[in-house]
């Protein structure tokens, strides 16, 4: 890493908003990186509530895409016949506020069509939503195509705000706050939706303000590659135990969250409570090292060490995919054991300078 690191802690994630407010005073663009289960979704409606609960004007100034907006739709199974499946449109948010009138087809399918291959039809008197692929109609499409469906409803009203003149139905959006817009992407798609968010606010820079957070490192990066020549502050958050938040400036750092993550192995390995899904985590450290280094395999990471032929399988056998870290599993006493041996023979390796603050 180089160049200073600049540290600030906050008690709340009120805190936290405020800060990122204070920052698009004199910015156009802010850029989160923070892990899942740090507190992003809730970031962002903190967020959206300063103003809204302010004492004196409250006012409602954030357009917010994140979990919760996808839970504006629901689905119609139509369990009866079977037949009529239908996704219905939750009329009274004011995220719907511009849909009738405006006839939003046209611009979304303008996005859509960049990434999933079915049609739709709005019906505005129902407020539901039906989906058709070639001949079949009615379908139910995937989880993902729903997700990425309602984010390109999403960028079709961020397009209309930037291009309002200031007397249509969004000219109350002063800010956009958009978290984790593709955590069903494959990274294909990540970088086609990061080339393309960027594009739009770009566009719309000397119209509105902008916070952008996710735990996807690669839409992360490429967004902050694609706006780097614009006036604009990124940083890591990460959860300071029981103590509040850590929020760590990193213009010059963009892969910082790498050696947060090692300091984070260390401390569960030193605090004997690794579960089975730090050895995913490690494995992701490792492979990005390899990258770094210009590696063909993670194992050359481990190259030399003793017992060098035991931890790259253990890697290999030990990190997939059904480790979730919303549901850890305690790891047996030997699994641990070899754990904490490739994490201390790794890092004896290449000597990572682990930040104290988050040890």
């Amino acid at each position: 890493m180089s160049g200073e690191k600049k540290l600030y802690k906050y008690k709340t994630l009120k805190n936290v908003a405020v800060r990122l407010r204070d920052d698009l005073n004199n910015h156009h663009f802010v850029l989160l990186y923070a892990y899942n289960g740090t507190g992003k979704t809730r970031l962002s409606m903190e967020f959206k509530d300063i103003s809204k609960k302010r004492k004196k004007n409250p006012v409602t100034d954030t357009l917010y895409y994140n979990a919760y907006t996808e839970d504006l739709f629901h689905w119609n199974n139509d369990l009866e016949n079977d037949t009529q499946r239908h996704l219905i449109i939750n009329r009274n948010s004011r995220f719907f506020e511009g849909f009738r009138e405006l006839a939003l087809e046209d611009k979304i399918f303008s996005f859509l069509e960049r990434y999933a291959d079915f049609d739709f039809r709005i019906d505005y008197d129902n407020w539901v939503i039906t989906f058709n692929k070639g001949e079949q109609t009615n379908i139910k499409v995937s989880r993902g195509e729903e997700n990425i469906f309602i984010w390109c409803i999403f960028l079709a009203i961020a397009e209309l705000v930037i291009d309002d003149d200031g007397n249509g139905p969004y000219n109350w959006v002063k800010f956009i706050y958009i978290d984790d817009p593709i955590s069903s992407l494959d990274d294909n798609n990540a970088i086609g939706v990061a080339s393309d968010l960027s594009r739009l606010l770009k566009k719309g820079k000397d119209k509105v303000k902008v916070v952008i957070s996710s735990h996807h490192s690669l839409f992360y990066n490429v967004m902050y590659n694609e706006l780097k020549n614009i006036e604009h502050k990124s940083h890591f958050l990460h959860k300071n135990g029981t103590d509040g938040y850590i929020l760590m400036a990193t213009n010059e750092t963009p892969f910082f969250h790498h050696v947060a993550l090692l300091s984070e192995l260390k401390k569960a390995s030193d605090d004997d409570r690794v579960n089975t899904y730090h050895f995913n985590m490690l494995r992701s450290i490792l492979e990005k090292t390899s990258t770094f280094f210009g590696h063909d395999d993670f194992s050359a990471c481990i190259n030399g060490v003793e017992d060098e032929v035991l931890f790259s399988r253990a890697l290999n056998l030990l990190s997939h995919g059904k480790y979730s870290i919303y549901q850890p599993v305690k790891m047996n006493q030997d699994n641990k054991e070899l754990f904490n041996r490739i994490l201390t023979a790794f890092l004896e390796k290449y000597q990572f300078q682990l930040p104290e603050v988050f040890a």
